[in-house]
């Protein structure tokens, strides 16, 4: 079975990665809170689409992560390239002041049967070449905390986009989607994440999952909701293997600087 591997390098001042060392970072802002973290992972995306209501938080509280520079100084730095969505959160004024600097409004309200997230991540999809998929990476911040539907929501996001790396992120943790059609290799950036993990069967149950590198590893085992589940698990070096007949998804906490 084909490798696939995984790092939060993005996560460090200067990406230097020999696992990853030509993903194409993008990223999505939700209409949650921003993570510390959002001005750097700004900098390595290439593309930066708010997702309706997200353009506000971009609008707010970028200002608060600089507090000593000037509000719109800091605004007019950390301008989107897009904003998606059924525009139903956004601001007038944030809208507007957004489309005077040239960032691109997509109205999408004629669609309400997918979410926002879904909505931008088929757009940066939709704008990547075919050959240049595999080394996509989609960071979405602000993807949890808040209502559990929405989280919810950008959980199922991870399973209708399965071929496609998204990472959904908040100031305390991570989650993506580990496959069942690969096996999984993944590389801990220590100073940064963990060391508490888990592996969640969301999707369906798995009927045999194994792995390496945690303190309690799994060895042919079965896991279900009203059953076995990897929580608060712990990594204990730096790579972590994990094998399973079905789709897992992957979290682990992030470490406040």
């Amino acid at each position: 079975m084909e490798v696939m591997t995984h790092s939060s390098a993005f996560l460090l001042p200067t990406i230097s990665d020999d696992h990853h060392p030509s993903l194409n970072y993008a990223l999505i802002v939700l209409n949650q809170h921003l993570p510390k973290f959002t001005p750097l992972i700004w900098k390595h995306a290439k593309i930066r689409v708010c997702a309706d209501g997200g353009a506000n938080r971009v609008y707010d509280e970028m200002p608060l992560l600089f507090p000593h520079e000037n509000a719109l100084d800091v605004r007019q730095r950390y301008k989107p390239d897009v904003i998606k969505g059924d525009l139903d959160s956004v601001r007038r004024e944030v809208l507007d002041f957004y489309a005077r600097l040239g960032t691109k409004v997509v109205d999408e309200c004629h669609d309400q049967d997918t979410t926002d997230l879904h909505k931008c991540v088929a757009y940066i999809c939709d704008i990547t070449p075919d050959l240049d998929k595999s080394s996509l990476c989609i960071l979405v911040a602000g993807a949890l905390g808040g209502r559990f539907d929405h989280e919810a929501g950008n959980l199922n996001v991870l399973y209708r986009f399965s071929t496609i790396r998204v990472i959904l992120l908040s100031d305390d943790c991570l989650i993506y989607l580990l496959p069942s059609t690969h096996c999984h290799e993944i590389y801990i950036q220590s100073s940064i994440e963990g060391p508490h993990c888990g592996l969640i069967p969301i999707g369906k149950p798995s009927g045999s999952t194994t792995t390496t590198g945690l303190q309690w590893d799994l060895t042919d085992m079965e896991m279900s909701f009203g059953g076995l589940i990897s929580t608060s698990n712990i990594v204990k070096g730096g790579k972590v293997t994990v094998r399973s007949s079905s789709d897992l998804l992957w979290t682990i906490s992030i470490k406040r600087a």
